[in-house]
C-alpha cells in the first residue's frame, strides 16, 4: 500500500505544473521581488525565467521593491504585495 501512495504522490507532483499552467492560460503571473537593493546577482534569476518562456510584460509581471538599507520597509512591502495579489512573493 505504501508503494501505491508514493506513486500517486509522485504523479500528482509531476502533473501539478501542467495543471497550474492550464489554469492560468491567458493570464499574467505576478511575482513580487523584495530585497535590500538592486544588485546584479539577481539577474541570473530573471534570465532563467526568460529562458523558460516567462517574459516580463507578456506573461509575467515582476513587482520589484528595494529596502535600500532600511529593513523596516520589508513588512510594508510584503503587505503591499499581498494587496496586489502577487502569485509568488
Amino acid at each position: 500500500m505504501r508503494r501505491r501512495k508514493f506513486i500517486t504522490l509522485l504523479c500528482s507532483a509531476l502533473a501539478w505544473p501542467v495543471t497550474a499552467r492550464a489554469q492560468r492560460a491567458g493570464n499574467k503571473w505576478r511575482i513580487a521581488f523584495i530585497t535590500h537593493a538592486a544588485e546584479v546577482i539577481y539577474e541570473p534569476l530573471f534570465e532563467d525565467l526568460r529562458e523558460l518562456g516567462y517574459v516580463e510584460g507578456q506573461n509575467i509581471t515582476i513587482e520589484r521593491r528595494y529596502a535600500e538599507g532600511r529593513p523596516e520597509r520589508f513588512q510594508g512591502f510584503a503587505a503591499e504585495m499581498v494587496r496586489l495579489k502577487a502569485d509568488l512573493i
